[in-house]
């Protein structure tokens, strides 16, 4: 079966994920969230896996830049789904949903191994 890893190619995460996983053969499908958008449904499938307080990336770019106002408005589910529909770019990547239907957020060669 092949899982599917969900980010942004020129993401340097993203880039080390999709090398671990070719240099490991294992079968990736790649879905670029910034050019084709966050899909809803798989958006609120992943927010009630992990929930999100760790989906949500408050140390990159994209959230630094956003006005205090905004960043201050996002205080549970809702409003930090809103924003993730609003602004891909502030979901830590990559996403990935793995056969066993399991949803892990960012990149630990260790703990894919172990999978």
């Amino acid at each position: 079966m092949t899982i599917t890893l969900y980010g942004i190619p020129n993401c340097d995460t993203v880039k080390k994920a999709r090398a671990w996983l070719q240099a490991n053969n294992i079968d990736t499908q790649f879905v670029d969230f910034k050019k084709n958008g966050v899909p809803p449904l798989r958006l609120d499938a992943w927010l009630a896996s992990v929930g999100w307080e760790t989906l949500l990336n408050r140390k990159g770019t994209t959230w630094r830049k956003l006005g205090d106002e905004v960043r201050e408005a996002v205080v549970d589910t809702a409003s930090a789904r809103q924003l993730m529909l609003d602004q891909p770019s502030v979901i830590k990547r990559p996403v990935v949903e793995w056969n066993d239907a399991r949803i892990t957020v960012g990149f630990d060669a260790a703990a894919w191994a172990k999978r």
